[in-house]
């Protein structure tokens, strides 16, 4: 099964993919898709918060902040937490002095992979493309690659549900008890 989830920061994202994933898992292989690069101290205290609320769940970290695959195939099959597309984005598209204008393509190729080799998955993503605001073109591209891999997710995905004020709507599908 495949799972999608959205919505803004800190409304409890990741603890709930956390639960379903375990679900999924059933007591099978269960990893999680740590995709943040760490940039400053901010980053690394939210890494070491992650870690914390994960510790005694069974999960085995994969670190992937870019070039998701080449982490992943080599390992077992199993259950994969992707947390998150957002992260991921941003580091492909931004890891030189230029924009990378493939990686939009190369990340929804990764993620659709990912997809296909993993007995179940649960993509967390960030809903920041909504707003009204005119950010400048970098921003922009950014936002725009992220909202076309979170639809082609949802497209494919076997549930859908984004969390907001720490409630659960879920668009599409059932979630996993």
């Amino acid at each position: 099964m495949t799972v999608f989830l959205s919505g803004g920061a800190k409304n409890g994202k990741s603890m709930l993919a956390q639960r379903l994933s375990k679900a999924l898992a059933g007591g099978g292989r269960l990893y999680y898709a740590a995709t943040m690069i760490p940039h400053d101290g901010e980053d690394d205290a939210r890494i070491a918060r992650h870690r914390r609320e994960r510790e005694g769940w069974g999960f085995e970290t994969v670190e992937c902040g870019r070039d998701v695959m080449a982490a992943f195939s080599h390992l077992p099959r199993g259950t994969v937490l992707f947390d998150s597309v957002t992260a991921l984005m941003a580091n492909e598209m931004f890891h030189g002095p230029e924009i990378d204008t493939e990686a939009p393509l190369r990340v929804r190729e990764e993620l659709n992979a990912l997809a296909d080799w993993a007995e179940n998955a649960v993509f967390v993503s960030d809903f920041i493309y909504s707003d009204a605001g005119h950010y400048d073109p970098w921003t922009e591209q950014y936002r725009r690659a992220l909202a076309e891999a979170d639809r082609e997710l949802c497209r494919r995905c076997d549930a859908v549900a984004e969390l907001c004020a720490g409630n659960i709507i879920v668009h599409k599908g059932v979630l996993p008890e």
